[in-house]
């Protein structure tokens, strides 16, 4: 049997392609299908099968383009109300492919509709060889359970518990696991960084399975969740009808600087995809900068909403079309187009540019010291809660789309995150949002402990 695990990074997102004897099934396909079309051209297989875990509240699945272009099938929880021609599965749905099987498992928990895939080679044996477990089971965590409209938290989690410890922890020890997700990801909190597992090494690993009671299961999973970004429910609504295929985009509209001028005294954004470096160095005022070079349609998604429509600013044409393709991955594909000729351009028409000041750990410790500076971390709240700087004000990134509470916009402020990325995106927000002096601390609390700088940590109240 051949199997193949694509990864995403900048989605933390995996998904499968398995096939035996010329059919092959792909498993939770990203947006863009192109990759699973030269992996079966290249090893000679047909794709004739797609299986969607659960609907997918943080991408847009490209399932509804890959059917459309292969012929193939498409099979999900039959929980999950999906508009579009599917075959509905249930507990016990077996599909043979070649020499091969997949046996579902219903797991609801981190969603209503959950499934796992049971993946059986038997080429090599007749036991099952791995299961694929979505957003079910990850590596060094479970998937969070505030993601359905018609479930509490509490209730998702204790289905979650019932599917793990009376469905998947009944498999083998051996069985390999594969998630859909690995760390990075906002569907859990406490992932490891492998791509894979086993069932025997998560069973003794995870925290969450080492949980031995029902109630004390549900109580630790439904406290300190990441925040929702409110395009997660979006998201899975888009997969629940089917994506249009990412061919159908129109093109994008070169914009002049002038024109970008009018449209941002007009209120647009404008969303500047280059590094942190080159944005503070010198940037279109009140742009929003969210570099590429990270998790870039999360935070985009996260801070700007699946109803923006910005203009991209970008070094290259090529870096522009990256922008936009990552960012309909999550769902975001109305864009007012792109500044022609990117900052360069802004600065030949004879536009001012915004710079960003940047400072190290020992300076900002000298500032702090003296009282002539505001601190803000953007960091998550377990972050937060392990070490911060004792003078430092808390707004995580996640809530910037409501403005930082108390937080003087006349005096200057100091922000970071772990290592730069975040408080880059957070420090182009209050500017846009009229902070008159932000710095961005850099290398961020990383740098700041690697100074031997002091922090403080919260900690846990006695019971």
């Amino acid at each position: 049997m051949y199997f193949e695990q694509f990864y995403l990074g900048c989605l933390a997102h995996a998904s499968y392609m398995l096939a035996s004897d010329g059919e092959a099934v792909v498993v939770d396909p990203q947006r863009d299908v192109e990759l699973y079309l030269r992996a079966a051209a290249d090893h000679g297989v047909t794709i004739r099968h797609i299986f969607e875990t659960h609907l997918h509240a943080d991408f847009v699945s490209g399932h509804q383009e890959l059917a459309a272009r292969t012929g193939a099938k498409i099979y999900m929880g039959a929980k999950a109300g999906a508009s579009f021609a599917h075959v509905p599965v249930s507990d016990g749905f077996e599909l043979k492919f070649g020499k091969a099987s997949i046996r579902v498992l219903e797991t609801p928990g981190h969603t209503g509709e959950s499934i796992c895939l049971v993946v059986t080679d038997e080429e090599k044996s007749s036991s099952p060889w791995a299961v694929l477990t979505g957003d079910t089971l990850f590596i060094g965590d479970v998937g969070r359970p505030d993601l359905s409209p018609a479930h509490t938290p509490v209730q998702l989690a204790g289905m979650l518990y019932d599917s793990l410890h009376n469905k998947v922890l009944k498999l083998s020890d051996s069985v390999l696991v594969y998630p859909a997700h690995g760390a990075g990801s906002l569907c859990g909190k406490n992932m490891r960084a492998e791509r894979s597992s086993t069932i025997g090494t998560e069973r003794l690993t995870n925290y969450a399975l080492q949980i031995k009671s029902r109630e004390e299961f549900v109580a630790q999973l439904t406290s300190n969740l990441p925040a929702r970004p409110d395009y997660f429910l979006k998201d899975a609504e888009i997969n629940r009808t089917g994506a249009a295929p990412l061919s159908e985009l129109p093109p994008l509209r070169g914009i002049t600087p002038g024109e970008l001028k009018t449209m941002l005294d007009e209120g647009e954004v404008a969303l500047d995809v280059r590094s942190g470096e080159e944005f503070a160095a010198g940037h279109v005022p009140a742009s929003v900068n969210i570099a590429l070079s990270g998790q870039f349609a999360s935070w985009a998604g996260t801070v700007l909403g699946l109803t923006a429509h910005p203009v991209l600013i970008g070094t290259s044409d090529s870096q522009v079309e990256e922008a936009r393709l990552r960012m309909a991955r999550v769902g975001i594909e109305v864009l007012d187009g792109y500044l022609q000729g990117g900052v360069e351009a802004w600065k030949q028409a004879g536009f001012e540019l915004g710079t960003l000041t940047q400072m190290t750990p020992q300076d900002l410790s000298a500032q702090l010291a003296s009282g002539r500076v505001q601190v803000l971390d953007v960091r998550r709240e377990p972050e937060w809660e392990a070490a911060h700087i004792e003078q430092a004000n808390w707004w995580p990134l996640d809530n910037f789309r409501v403005a930082p509470p108390e937080i003087d916009h006349e005096a200057p402020i100091a922000v970071h995150c772990k290592g730069g990325y975040r408080s880059m995106i957070a420090c182009s927000l209050l500017q846009r949002a009229g902070f008159k002096h932000v710095i961005n601390l850099v290398g961020g609390m990383e740098a700041w402990q690697e100074a031997k700088l002091p922090v403080v940590s919260v900690k846990p109240v006695e019971a």
